[in-house]
């Protein structure tokens, strides 16, 4: 993991893990817009954004120690943990295995449940055709469901912005990525757990991760809090960036 950029901000540090196949540069409207509440941290997740991918077998669990060590390096003792879709993901694994670096949790447009097995094998139908042909399956798969309604109608900014993204997203960590999250377990069970408080974020356009996932998240943490933004699909943070950091901004300032 490559640290892609930390905010000149003061305060509070908010680690934020990006979305699957994108990078850090998924955050730029946040490194901006959230430098006056905390210290915004991005990085790249595995083989993404020029980070490294390494030789571990596809794990999320790997892709949760990457952020402590990160941590470690920006001197870091405890933060606000949070990411968007993969990012998610990432984060829960973190819950699991660093529960005592965190101080609040932010869980945007991601699941608790595991996969089933259909989406598992669909998963690993992706990564083997990324492998294969490259980047083609993403644009034509991946790409569409992750923008709501509204972004594909009327933000072709954002909508070009995800797509060279995705296109720029190297074959081997979109394989590796899919597999990892393929494996990963339900997390029901860690967000009852959670000691700190969380903010469950979900685009009210999400076909992925539809309100209604967001709702039983948030619901199984004893300190959990939901906020759906409006016109926005599965990438919140891009498509609606002012009102993701509004709540991102209100829950760093009410955790710090």
């Amino acid at each position: 993991m490559q640290l892609y950029s930390r905010s000149a901000g003061s305060g509070t540090p908010l680690v934020l893990l990006h979305a699957f196949p994108l990078s850090s540069a998924m955050w730029l409207a946040q490194r901006e817009g959230l430098a006056p509440a905390c210290q915004v941290i991005t990085p790249d997740m595995r083989g993404f954004g020029g980070s490294p991918l390494g030789d571990d077998a596809p794990s999320l669990d790997v892709m949760a120690d990457d952020v402590a060590r990160l941590l470690d390096r920006e001197g870091v003792e405890r933060a606000v943990v949070g990411g968007q879709s993969m990012g998610g993901y990432v984060t829960m694994a973190f819950c699991r295995r660093h529960p005592d670096r965190l101080l609040g949790v932010v869980l945007a447009d991601t699941k608790a449940a595991a996969d089933p097995e259909p989406a598992r094998h669909n998963r690993e139908r992706i990564a083997e055709a990324v492998l294969r042909d490259g980047s083609a399956i993403l644009v034509e798969e991946v790409l569409p469901p992750q923008l709501g309604a509204t972004t594909k109608r009327s933000r072709p900014m954002v909508t070009g912005r995800v797509r060279g993204l995705v296109q720029s997203a190297p074959p081997a960590a979109v394989a590796w990525a899919q597999r990892a999250m393929a494996a990963r377990p339900d997390s029901f069970d860690t967000l009852r757990g959670l000691k700190v408080p969380a903010l469950v974020v979900v685009g009210d356009e999400d076909e992925l991760s539809p309100p209604s996932e967001a709702e039983a998240m948030a619901g199984a943490v004893p300190d959990g809090r939901l906020v759906v933004i409006e016109t926005a699909g599965h990438l919140s943070a891009m498509e609606q960036p002012e009102a993701f950091n509004r709540a991102v901004a209100d829950f760093v300032r009410s955790v710090a």
